[in-house]
């Protein structure tokens, strides 16, 4: 019947219509219930709902759904939910997946079925190394990032040795490599390591073998809940007031918001966002706030801007095709209100700027989420290992 119908009404109706018309589901993907669920969980949701939302993709033709599941930090249960958002419920795009270990799981996951992963939570440089895919995008930050920010500030302030509380799975071990080598190419020495159990509640042993190392700096490899547990118990042990110094090789601005000043003052960390920054991330945060109770995390605004990215490589490619998305996202420079701008390496690695902060003093803060002041600025050239040492084979075989 519609082969029937008069070329003017077919031609009316094209006009009807917006000028693309597509479908894209969407699945965030994290840990909803524990260690990491305040830098990652809901809040993750919230900011895709947010990216969509700014984008105006239903005005642009493009409808987009967006489901949610908690991968309770385990890469069976991670991987056996992407294979079945892939496989049977049409998913198209994978968000955030925080723990390093189900990122890797994702990525391969995604890589079998041709779709696309674009993470946020994950910290481990191995998503663009050695375990790159090319269906990976890597948003907000990574292990050798860290590394480059605290680690080198650390050792040249006069923290030259070192000992590593290291979680016990791919984050951790990833964290204390990157980081010993910025140690290392420094002047530092590391004097040894504990590999702690994920998650843990009791650090007693490990802190007590760290403060025996004699070490000017424990190097705290491990992030969320671990952190905050390990940094409170060190200040019970009055291991600071002793003389060693503690370093938060991956904290959040939630954590510092649970520690409080006066626990965390003068601790140093490296973001890739703060909502403090400028006009945009302030008002960025504000709304987020108003539907979170809480500012938004670097994890969750790295949310926020790789949707809003790819949904405008959507609109750029004007279909619905996996391959050609990724690679019009990477050949997009990345502009977004939270991050700036910046670009995506073919490895996969988005280059932007990271910044090392302090954490003020009671005395300093205004509010309950005024915490961090800045201490510099590093380039995205200089924060990401170069792709050239990363070992990523398809992006250096071109």
């Amino acid at each position: 019947m519609f082969k029937k119908m008069a070329l003017s009404t077919v031609a009316f109706a094209a006009l009807a219509l917006p000028a693309l018309a597509t479908d894209v589901k969407l699945g965030v993907l994290n840990d909803q219930s524990g260690v990491y669920a305040d830098l990652s969980g809901q809040g993750s949701v919230v900011a895709a709902q947010m990216a969509i939302d700014d984008f105006g993709a239903a005005d642009k033709g493009i409808n987009v759904e967006l489901i949610s599941a908690d991968h309770q930090n385990k890469p069976d249960i991670a991987s056996n939910i992407a294979r079945q958002w892939y496989d049977q419920d049409s998913v198209d795009v994978i968000l955030d997946v925080p723990t390093s270990s189900t990122a890797l799981a994702v990525a391969d996951v995604t890589a079998e079925f041709g779709k696309i992963f674009i993470n946020s939570g994950a910290a481990t440089s191995d998503l663009t190394r050695g375990n790159c895919q090319p269906t990976t995008i890597h948003w907000t930050y990574d292990t050798a990032s860290l590394a480059n920010g605290t680690g080198k500030a650390v050792t040249e302030a006069g923290g030259d040795t070192w000992y590593f509380l290291t979680a016990d799975y791919a984050f951790g071990h990833a964290l204390e490599r990157d980081t010993t080598a910025v140690v290392e190419a420094s002047g530092g020495t590391v004097l040894g390591a504990s590999a702690v159990p994920f998650p843990n509640n009791d650090f007693s042993s490990f802190l007590l073998q760290a403060q025996a190392s004699g070490a000017k700096v424990i190097g705290l490899a491990n992030a969320g809940a671990d952190t905050v547990n390990s940094i409170k118990q060190a200040a019970e042990f009055g291991i600071v007031q002793a003389g060693q110094k503690l370093a938060g090789l991956l904290l959040f601005i939630n954590n510092v918001h649970s520690l409080g000043t006066q626990t965390a003052q003068g601790l140093q960390m490296t973001l890739a966002f703060y909502w403090d920054q400028n006009d945009g991330t302030r008002a960025f945060s504000d709304r987020f706030e108003a539907e979170i109770g809480a500012k938004p995390s670097m994890v969750q605004a790295g949310v926020y801007a790789g949707t809003l990215h790819y949904l405008k490589a959507v609109e750029a490619v004007g279909e619905n095709n996996p391959e050609a998305i990724i690679a019009k996202m990477k050949e997009m420079e990345t502009d977004d209100p939270l991050f700036g701008k910046g670009y995506i390496r073919k490895d996969g690695r988005v280059i932007h700027n990271m910044y090392l902060m302090e954490v003020k003093s009671p005395d300093e803060s205004t509010g309950p989420w005024d915490l961090l002041k800045p201490v510099a600025t590093i380039a995205g050239e200089d924060a990401f290992l170069p792709m050239e040492d990363g070992g990523c084979e398809f992006a250096l075989a071109d």
